[in-house]
């Protein structure tokens, strides 16, 4: 793990912030270690960084693990995702954050994990306003880059979201995995956007197989 640009001791925000910003952060990350390759596990935005590594650094990837990560909207899913990024840009973090912590855990989990929630809402809150609302915009926009690309990625993959998750679907997954040839899909069931936090064994388990499988 490390601190993505903008984000704690991170690199500062550059002048213009785009999804190869993050890659090449990536790949710098891996050059300092001295890795040639790894396999990148990337949660939500990270697994839109790790596929765009794939594609710019083919050679520096072992194997991707995609996890509740967007991929192609239709046009009305995308409007709604660029308007509350742009409200991210001009109100910060606080913006639209309690429907945020909706879409991302279960009522029940609202209702009796609130230590936790409170816990993610501070840490949402202390993010830099505007790395959070740049990053935002990322999200929003830089999926339409990794939709059918030419060439494609063709690394061991696993794509995984959890069956209530609105902003990263099944759906959304199944075609991830058409856009990366035999990579395998797994969804969590009953689970939202966070469920890695909700009940994480339902997201490791597959996870660690898929990581042991492929690189033993």
């Amino acid at each position: 793990t490390y601190d993505l640009i903008g984000h704690a001791e991170g690199p500062q925000l550059p002048a213009s912030l785009t999804l190869t910003s993050f890659s090449e952060q990536l790949i710098g990350l891996l050059d300092h270690l001295g890795e040639p390759s790894a396999a990148l596990v990337g949660f939500s935005l990270g697994g839109m960084i790790n596929r765009r590594a794939a594609l710019d650094h083919p050679e520096r990837v072992a194997a991707l693990a995609i996890l509740n990560s967007p991929h192609e909207r239709d046009p009305e899913a995308q409007r709604i995702v660029e308007e509350r990024a742009a409200l991210s840009v001009s109100e910060g973090p606080a913006a639209n954050l309690e429907e945020t912590l909706e879409r991302w855990f279960t009522p029940e989990f609202l209702a009796s994990r609130p230590e936790i929630i409170e816990g993610i809402r501070s840490r949402i809150l202390a993010n830099d306003r505007e790395a959070y609302g740049r990053c935002r915009e990322v999200l929003a926009g830089g999926v339409k880059e990794l939709v059918r690309p030419e060439p494609g990625i063709a690394k061991p993959s696993l794509v995984m979201t959890c069956e209530q998750d609105s902003g990263s679907t099944p759906a959304m997954s199944q075609a991830i995995a058409v856009d990366v040839p035999g990579s395998e899909v797994a969804i969590v069931p009953g689970l939202r956007h966070m469920g890695l936090v909700e009940q994480p064994p339902l997201s490791t388990a597959p996870l660690l197989t898929f990581l042991e499988r492929t690189l033993r």
